[in-house]
Order: C-alpha cells, then sequence, then structure tokens
C-alpha cells in the first residue's frame, strides 16, 4: 500500500491532465492546480468519514469496485463529449455518499480555499471523485475488502489532515465532514469550539463541587440540630454561606484567567474586487510554513510537492492583483509579507541542504522564490537560488 495515498492520487494528475482540466471548467491552470490540490485531501477525509459509519466501509467496497476503471478512461473523458454526463454521475456518486447538505458544504469549501466559483467547485469535486474512488481501489488491489479499505484510510489520517489547506478544517467545522481526521496532525477544529467544550467541563466542576459541599455541611448541621439547642436555621444558612464563598473563589479565578488570554487582534484586509488577498497570502504563506517543515527525506519531500505548487499557484494568483492595489494596500500587504520571510528564507536552506531532497524540491523553490520576490516590498527580503 502507498506510504502517502494523497501524493500517490496527486502523481496520477499529471500536469497535462491539470491543463486539461482547467480547459475543461474553463479554470485558469493555478486555479485548477490549487482547487485539485485542496480537494483531494477532501475527499479523502469525506470518504474516511463514511467509511467509519455504520454500513458505510462496504458501501465505499461495492462503490470503489463500480468506479475500478476510471482512472484508465480518465485522461480520454476530460473535455470529451461524455464530461458533463461524467461530472454529473460524479455529483450524485458524492451526493449518495456524503448527503446533499454535506456535499454542498464540502463544495462550499472547497470554493472558499481555492477562490473557486461554487459550480466550478462543485463541477471539481463531480470530476475528482470517481477518479479517488477507482485509484484507491487500484491501491489496494484484488484483496480490496471492509478491512483493506478501513485499514488503509486509518493509516493515513495523519498525511490526510496535513495535506488539507490552511482554512480547510473552520471551513468546514461542525459539518462533521473532518470527524475521522480527530487526533491526526493538524488542526482541523476551531480553537472556538475547543474553548466552549472547556469552559462547559469547567463549570460542570464548580457546580460538583458546590454540590458536595452543600450535602457535607447540610449533613453535618442535621447532626448537630439533634445534639444541641441552636436555632435550625443556623445550620441551613451554613450550608448557603459556604457554597457562596466556594463560587466566589473558583468563578472569580475563572473570570481573571480569562481575562488574561491575549486577545487575537484580525489581521488587517486587502480586498480587491471581493476578494480578501491578505488573507489568501497569509494561508498560503502558513501552508508553505507547514509543507515546508514537515519535508525531512525524499519521501516526504515528494509528498510535499503538490503543496508548495498549490502555495506558488495561490501565490502567483495574488502576484496578478498586486497591480490594483493602492499604495497604502501595498504598505499593508509588505507589513503581512514581510515578518514571515526569514524564517521561510531558513526553511528553503534546511530542506535543500537534506542529503537527495534538494534535487526534489529546489525547481519548485526556486519558482516559489521568484513568485516571493515579485511580491509588494520582498525585493530584499527572498533569498537568492
Amino acid at each position: 500500500m502507498a506510504t502517502n495515498l494523497v501524493s500517490y492520487i496527486m502523481q496520477f494528475l499529471t500536469p497535462d491532465m491539470i491543463g486539461r482540466i482547467a480547459a475543461a471548467l474553463g479554470l485558469s491552470r493555478n486555479d485548477a492546480q490549487t482547487g485539485v490540490t485542496a480537494a483531494i485531501p477532501a475527499l479523502l477525509a469525506a470518504i474516511s468519514g463514511v467509511a467509519a459509519k455504520p454500513g458505510g466501509a462496504q458501501n465505499l467496497v461495492d462503490t470503489i469496485k463500480q468506479q475500478s476503471s476510471v482512472p484508465d478512461s480518465f485522461s480520454g473523458l476530460i473535455g470529451g463529449n461524455n464530461q458533463p454526463s461524467f461530472i454529473e454521475k460524479g455529483s450524485s456518486l458524492l451526493t449518495s455518499l456524503l448527503g446533499s447538505q454535506d456535499q454542498s458544504a464540502l463544495a462550499g469549501a472547497l470554493g472558499k480555499s481555492a477562490g473557486l466559483a461554487h459550480d466550478a467547485a462543485r463541477s471539481l469535486l463531480g470530476m475528482l471523485t470517481p477518479v479517488v474512488m477507482g485509484l484507491i481501489g487500484k491501491q489496494i488491489g484484488p484483496r480490496l475488502d471492509v478491512g483493506s479499505l478501513t485499514g488503509l484510510l486509518s493509516s493515513q489520517k495523519e498525511q490526510i489532515a496535513q495535506a488539507l489547506p490552511a482554512g480547510m478544517g473552520k471551513l468546514l467545522g461542525g459539518t462533521g465532514l473532518l470527524d475521522s481526521l480527530t487526533g491526526a496532525a493538524g488542526e482541523v477544529v476551531e480553537t472556538a469550539g475547543q474553548v466552549g467544550r472547556t469552559a462547559a467541563a469547567g463549570t460542570g466542576q464548580i457546580a460538583q463541587l458546590a454540590s458536595s459541599a452543600a450535602r457535607s455541611v447540610g449533613s453535618a448541621g442535621q447532626r448537630a440540630v439533634a445534639t444541641s439547642g441552636i436555632p435550625t436555621w443556623v445550620y441551613w444558612a451554613a450550608p448557603l454561606i459556604v457554597l457562596a464563598g466556594i463560587l466566589w473563589y473558583l468563578l472569580g479565578n475563572r473570570v481573571e484567567q480569562v481575562a488574561q488570554q491575549p486577545t487575537v487582534v484580525p489581521a488587517q484586509s486587502v480586498v480587491v474586487g471581493g476578494v480578501d488577498i491578505g488573507k489568501q497570502i497569509e494561508d498560503s504563506l502558513d501552508e508553505l510554513r507547514t509543507s515546508l517543515q514537515g519535508i525531512t527525506d525524499v519521501a516526504s519531500a515528494t509528498a510535499a510537492v503538490p503543496k508548495l505548487q498549490a502555495a506558488t499557484a495561490q501565490i502567483d494568483k495574488v502576484d496578478g492583483m498586486v497591480g490594483q492595489l493602492s499604495a497604502d494596500q501595498r504598505k499593508i500587504m509588505a507589513g503581512l509579507i514581510s515578518p514571515a520571510m526569514p524564517t521561510i528564507n531558513q526553511l528553503f536552506d534546511k530542506v535543500l541542504a537534506i542529503p537527495a531532497v534538494g534535487e526534489v524540491v529546489k525547481p519548485t523553490i526556486d519558482t516559489l522564490k521568484t513568485k516571493l520576490a515579485d511580491l509588494p516590498g520582498q525585493s530584499s527580503t527572498v533569498g537568492g537560488p
């Protein structure tokens, strides 16, 4: 079985295929590359979620067997007369697996992440779903069954999570499509959700402590009434006083802790034609750092190349909009990019120094350096080849 299912599928989708997908869907090559790079791990995450449901794995096995011949004929289907029918069948297949609501959510998240219109994202998913299914089947081979399928998908959680574009987890938050990646590398749960659960747990603990204290003091009061002449109300008032003290102490400390949490200041936006390119460049730089940090050997370098290419495509897309920026917007862009460049340059040097890795990633990194150097204020911050 493949050591990296995402890389296996991306290697099947050659640059020539990406170009033909772009032409078939009316996209630029860069948009198609970015969309495909985001769609593959998103689809694999969704498929893994289906496999985890009762009866889902067997349903997937049956579906994968039906799509076994698609990879062999895919090249001929792109741009052919049967393309519309093929895309619609793929969309219907995805809907049957996920449900219409989750299928729409996935297309919406892909569109926002890759900068595609919703219809284009939906068509891309419809085109790729049968291919992904067929390639999973080819990877497992003739021993395809529930056990081999779930074993493969389970072994790929970390790689799938790492391949998801920055921000995809937030876009799909609450849909359940990424639940199968829980515990894998990469954050797919929104911080707000974690804070909410932590606060709820803390509130429950406070209630349990207060209730326990009240019962203890109340029991002591009842025993004292039976052996003394002190009025009963004194012993019932005592638990309330103790309870109030406990709540004041615990809640007071919790409020203080929350107040001490750092305030996250949203980055300034640079919007051109309705597109927040400031957000896009931040996400691209985050994805670039993450991808470079994950390169330790030839295998991880090969797996990282599609992600580096996707980051390059996104940066190139932003560069195409730079001419529309005002002087103030250029300053904001430079302020977003410049602080990140020392770290990225160090990562470039570190990766290129790893034995046998340089020849795998150097062409892509050289292209990246060129694209980064063209961004506002970066002529002196990006390292040379």
